[in-house]
């Protein structure tokens, strides 16, 4: 398998080069060169494979030759040592709970997967030069890369997260670890971070002497493994004779998530529509009504890890069906919600459902509420993306206190470590010092 880059002025790459550099020379997103599409077998047998079976069948096309199917097996197992359940929460809807690993949200999954392939390439190459894994966060991402990769031999970690934008719980995880991690505060939004991690990939002064890769969802090692959590939903859903009209309610930001779980679709996975269930950063749902694509200044929610107007894998999600928006439409549906409309849905879902969700998830489930008005016939699943106690402060208003899980309890007396940064080029004095 060859991945290109998006704006095609690149050469094709393995997915080990596509990996360690991240994003293309010419400023593309790596996208693999086709989607395979898995056997009429796999399908017919899915509810009977364990969830690393089905890991491996889905993600040995996409690693092709770059590592041998022995390694992917030892990766795959410790990636998903952790349960993935479906909680249901109405006769025709279900939550797909994905916090359920070290850091409490679904980017555990892809931010392993990535921290061990990087490190078993560059173990494979002998590589003395210490790789520096740069990434911005609007929230979750940071401390899932930061104990994903937390003292990998050979990898430095510098995480850009925007200043008084995160959850304290979300914070606490990208700051407190110190070894090989570094956490940059920066005095902006996530979509400044992303931009100012953007340019860095591009300075030559920085990429001549340092070598630079992503942790972002821009990554394939941090994208691709997420189709498997829709897989692991569609193998429960078949086993209970409820997979037939299936429907995904994704709360986006940067959209690698619902991006991944069209990937599954394309590779044959049965799905009837996805969701992309938006805060108030609407730029997606005004492009499916309009086709004029138009970021606007990223607006502050309590769903903050959704604060994205620019989202940098809408392109993945473009391509996967021709850059034609009339195609897309055909399976791809996408509503926006204000805070006001996701706290009462997180006080629906508690007193009507007895189910806390945090704001993300409550997104989720009104995204998919308003598909299946139209819909009823259909079988819903929203992601539950993170737990509730990572979100305390939009949470207990509106539930009341929830308890804290032991490995939250454990950061709160830990000291956070933090580099205050202005601009670009405070990062670039920080990445070259």
């Amino acid at each position: 398998m060859k991945y290109y880059s998006l704006n095609k002025q690149a050469p094709n790459v393995t997915f080990d080069e596509a990996v360690i550099r991240g994003i293309a020379p010419d400023k593309g997103l790596y996208f693999p060169e086709n989607i395979p599409v898995l056997s009429t077998t796999f399908w017919e047998q899915i509810e009977h494979l364990s969830k690393e079976e089905i890991a491996v069948e889905v993600m040995k096309p996409f690693v092709g030759n770059s590592m041998e199917e022995a390694t992917l097996k030892e990766i795959v197992a410790d990636v998903l040592s952790f349960d993935f359940p479906l909680a249901p929460i109405e006769d025709n809807v279900a939550t797909l709970e994905l916090f359920h690993g070290p850091t409490m949200a679904f980017k555990d999954v892809g931010a392993r997967f990535m921290a061990r392939c990087l490190g078993h390439f560059l173990k494979e190459r002998n590589q003395q030069e210490e790789v520096t894994v740069l990434v911005a966060t609007s929230g979750d991402t940071g401390g899932a890369v930061a104990r994903g990769f937390y003292k990998v031999p050979g990898i430095k970690v510098v995480i850009l997260y925007p200043s008084g934008k995160v959850s304290d719980v979300q914070e606490r995880q990208l700051t407190t670890l110190g070894e090989n991690i570094t956490a940059l505060e920066v005095d902006g939004t996530f979509d400044d971070c992303q931009a100012m991690v953007k340019k860095a990939f591009l300075d030559k002064e920085i990429t001549s002497t340092k070598q630079l890769t992503s942790a972002n969802s821009i990554n394939v090692a941090r994208w691709l493994p997420q189709s498997l959590y829709y897989l692991f939903a569609y193998k429960e859903l078949k086993k209970q004779g409820k997979a037939d009209s299936l429907v995904f309610s994704v709360p986006s930001g940067n959209f690698g998530n619902i991006c991944a779980g069209m990937v599954a679709h394309m590779m044959g996975m049965p799905v009837h529509q996805f969701v992309a269930a938006v805060n108030s950063n609407t730029t997606i749902p005004r492009f499916m009504q309009s086709g004029k694509y138009t970021p606007t200044a990223t607006v502050a929610t309590i769903s903050n890890a959704m604060d994205v107007s620019d989202p940098s894998n809408f392109i993945r999600v473009l391509q996967l069906f021709e850059n034609d928006r009339q195609l897309l439409s055909q399976k791809f549906s996408s509503y926006s919600y204000c805070d006001n409309a996701t706290r009462g849905a997180m006080l629906d879902l508690h007193e009507n459902h007895d189910y806390i969700a945090d704001p993300h998830g409550a997104v989720g489930y009104l995204g998919l509420k308003a598909y299946l008005k139209d819909h009823p016939a259909a079988y819903g699943v929203f992601l539950e993306t993170a737990h509730p106690v990572k979100f305390l402060p939009a949470v207990t208003p509106v539930v009341g206190n929830i308890d804290l899980p032991e490995q939250i309890k454990e950061l709160m007396d830990k000291t956070m470590d933090t580099i205050p940064v202005k601009n670009y080029e405070e990062l670039k004095t920080y990445l070259l010092g």
